[in-house]
């Protein structure tokens, strides 16, 4: 007996796709931690702990010690960071105690959301990787390798006296030379004689980082400002050691005699690397930036778009809505997007050469699309060249 077609009633049936109501996901750009020495407390070492205000500090990480001092200067900047995570170091005891910053590192590795790391108080480059700041310099390097965009920050040494007859730079460059980045992922401020509002050396590199972190990535820190410090006026920089440590990729912190009032300011925007085309902070956050979207807006096309004309049409309209988010926030300038499938798929197959067919089939094979975007972008001003040219009349 034949199977009769099923009931028109109730004549329309809807079924819900849910799939299109999936969120993309956020990061964040203004993350950041700080791993140092805690006074008295009963955290756990080596697990990051949210941080919301001085109090906060206090209560997790004790009333005295450096990750306390260095988390209230973290709390300061104006605008900061928009989360601040503190990470308790273990000491090692003996004749010569040890901080173990690479355990305490290595605890961030879970936390993706953090895209600044520093040291509270540390000016010590260390005598291996797993020491001092070069510990920071290869967990950021190797997060970074790893997919998770991190930038370090550290300071020179504010103890570092202004000498007669000594040349302050190059005794600076030569002390931290080893931590010099070869993929952009270290930031190096000076600001000599620093003091926090207790009247003790001050944990720049936290208040640097916090700084930076509060803006948008594509903001450059030139002249912005560092709350919470103070330079006493003898210790201040010199216009040849201001551009001295600028040519040498080391941020200055200075008073600026052309802004109003006593305030502390960034004299540059640098990182502390070995790339000319990687050179400045905001080109580094914004890349990280442009990165994470990309990443998070199609991974939703992974596994589902098909190496098809239509696959692929998805693919670049999904590319290009990112893209053009960014484009209308001002946090690139333009771009473009190219998919060498789609246009050898975008060809009648009769008239397809036969590079165009072994790209298509090798696609299909391999099952992975090269996809070329390009952005351009537009970076803040850092020098105006003014030619004055008085007349009389």
């Amino acid at each position: 007996m034949a199977t009769l077609p099923p009931a028109a009633f109730p004549f329309i049936e809807v079924t819900i796709d849910t799939k299109g109501l999936q969120p993309v996901a956020q990061r964040a750009p203004g993350v950041i931690a700080v791993v140092g020495v805690a006074g008295t407390t009963t955290t756990p070492e080596n697990t990051p702990v949210v941080i919301e205000t001085t109090d906060d500090a206090k209560a997790k990480f004790g009333a005295t010690g450096a990750l306390t001092a260095s988390l209230t200067l973290a709390l300061k900047q104006s605008p900061r960071a928009s989360k601040v995570y503190g990470v308790r170091a273990a000491v090692t005891t003996g004749a010569t105690p040890t901080i173990k910053y690479a355990d305490a590192l290595a605890a961030l590795e879970g936390a993706d959301d953090v895209t600044f790391v520093t040291l509270a108080n540390e000016t010590d480059v260390g005598a291996n990787a797993g020491e001092g700041l070069r510990a920071l310099l290869k967990h950021v390097e190797d997060s970074s390798s790893n997919g998770f965009k991190r930038l370090a920050v550290a300071m020179v040494d504010p103890a570092i006296a202004k000498t007669p007859g000594t040349d302050y730079v190059a005794t600076v460059k030569t002390k931290y030379a080893s931590i010099k980045s070869t993929v952009s992922r270290m930031v190096l401020v000076a600001a000599r004689g620093a003091m926090d509002g207790d009247g003790k050396a001050a944990d720049v590199a936290t208040a640097a980082m916090s700084a930076m972190a509060g803006r948008a990535p594509h903001i450059s820190p030139v002249l912005k400002p560092v709350f919470g410090l103070s330079i006493p006026v003898a210790s201040q920089y010199g216009a040849s050691e201001i551009k001295g440590l600028s040519d040498e990729n080391i941020i200055p912190i200075i008073d600026p005699a052309l802004v109003p009032g006593e305030s502390l300011h960034f004299a540059e925007a640098r990182c502390f690397t070995t790339l000319a085309d990687l050179l400045d902070v905001d080109t580094v956050r914004t890349l990280d930036k442009v990165d994470f979207d990309l990443k998070a807006g199609l991974i939703g096309t992974v596994g589902d778009a098909r190496i098809t004309k239509a696959g692929m049409l998805t693919v670049k309209v999904r590319t290009e809505s990112i893209l053009e988010g960014l484009l209308r926030s001002d946090v690139i300038a333009g771009y473009s997007v190219q998919i060498p499938v789609l246009d050898a798929l975008s060809i009648p197959e009769s008239a397809r050469s036969g590079a165009d067919n072994n790209l298509i089939a090798e696609a299909r094979a391999s099952r992975v699309v090269p996809m070329l975007v390009s952005i351009t972008y537009g970076p803040a001003v850092h020098l105006l060249r003014v030619s004055l040219a008085p007349k009389f009349t």
